[in-house]
């Protein structure tokens, strides 16, 4: 009975069977469309700051809808030139067919390598690029000139731990050259009071006898701000080589109290600035920094970008021939609305005190 079984299935399916027999097609037959892809991502130059126009421009594309991944045909690079900006405006065209595609509705990833004409960058300060629902997707500086890459130490000694010796900053001068300095500067000052009680202790084992005691208080090394805080009052042998009492055999009496005090404290804040003479309108491609501590050489990073003689553009700079960087809040200080603070941070560099010791080696 089984075998018949197997065999009336059998004769079914090479009954069904034709010639023409292969994979569904994803499209209709005499299908054709022309149109427009779109994408969502792009990048210049992997997200560097400044492009030098004598480079190759990489312009990155990503979340690409082209229909299939055989339907893309072109990727036009549209240029449009707005005062001292130069916009990139891609465009997808596709074409999709009934012809068979693996993949269909496909999203892929492309880079493009741009070699721009000197007319195409003429007075051109910035390349913005944007897509088909002109959405800014990235921007990049381009300059004319060169990037030069180093790695250098300036010492932080112990003065810049006081807090009034502010403000302080580092020598600028080695062997007659200009080197980048550090210096500190303080913000403010916040007032605020601790209030306390002493607190009567008894020493339940004692090691040996006084004829005369001293106090020996030591204070908390830290402060509760909104409680009050109990300081234990112990004494010690006035005379130093004898013994009183060990510290584990203090007890404290919470209930016999003094009057309360207060303490008067202060918060000091303050920041850390890097600067540096620079060649005038150049700037920064890269900034980095590490071991950044006080009595330690703290490690800088930097790309410093010297521009051409027929460079016309200036910035983002502090000053023309001076860059500042806040090693407290960890970002350049750049922004030309600030113009102020940092004529401000400039002469307060100039008034400073160069810290002693700045140029020990380690």
């Amino acid at each position: 009975m089984k075998w018949l079984w197997f065999t009336l299935v059998l004769l079914l399916l090479v009954g069904c069977e034709k010639a023409s027999d292969g994979p569904l097609s994803v499209s209709q037959e005499q299908f054709d469309y022309r149109g427009e892809g779109y994408f969502t991502v792009a990048s210049l130059d992997s997200g560097k700051t400044i492009h030098l126009s004598k480079d190759t421009l990489f312009l990155m594309m990503g979340r690409m809808w082209t229909f299939s991944n055989c339907a893309l045909q072109s990727i036009d690079l549209n240029w449009n030139k707005e005062d001292s900006v130069l916009w990139i405006a891609p465009k997808l065209r596709i074409r999709a067919t009934e012809e068979d595609c693996p993949a269909p509705y496909y999203r892929p990833d492309t880079l493009l390598a741009i070699i721009l004409k000197e007319e195409q960058i003429e007075g051109i300060a910035m390349i913005k690029v944007k897509n088909d629902a002109d959405s800014l997707l990235d921007s990049i500086l381009i300059r004319r000139g060169n990037i030069q890459k180093d790695t250098f130490f300036v010492y932080m000694d112990s003065s810049f731990a006081d807090y009034h010796a502010y403000p302080l900053r580092t020598k600028d001068t080695k062997n007659g050259k200009n080197i980048p300095t550090i210096f500190r500067v303080l913000d403010s000052l916040t007032p605020r009071k601790f209030y306390w009680r002493t607190m009567r202790s008894t020493c339940t084992y004692r090691i040996s006898m006084c004829t005369e005691t001293v106090p020996d208080t030591i204070y908390p090394t830290s402060w509760k701000i909104n409680d009050t805080n109990l300081v234990p009052i112990h004494y010690a042998c006035a005379d130093s080589t004898l013994s009183y009492c060990i510290n584990s055999k203090w007890e404290n009496d919470s209930t016999s109290l003094g009057e309360l005090q207060e303490r008067p404290d202060t918060i000091w804040h303050y920041s850390t600035y890097y600067a540096e003479k620079i060649p005038e309108c150049g700037t920064y491609n890269s900034f980095a920094v590490s071991n950044y501590s006080v009595g330690s050489r703290v490690r800088f990073i930097r790309e410093l970008f010297s521009p051409e003689s027929k460079e016309t553009f200036c910035g983002p700079a502090s000053q023309k021939k001076w860059m500042v960087y806040n090693l407290s809040g960890n970002n350049m200080v750049v922004d030309s609305d600030s113009i102020s603070v940092l004529d401000t941070l400039y002469k307060i560099w100039e008034d400073a005190a160069v810290a002693p010791d700045t140029l020990k080696e380690k």
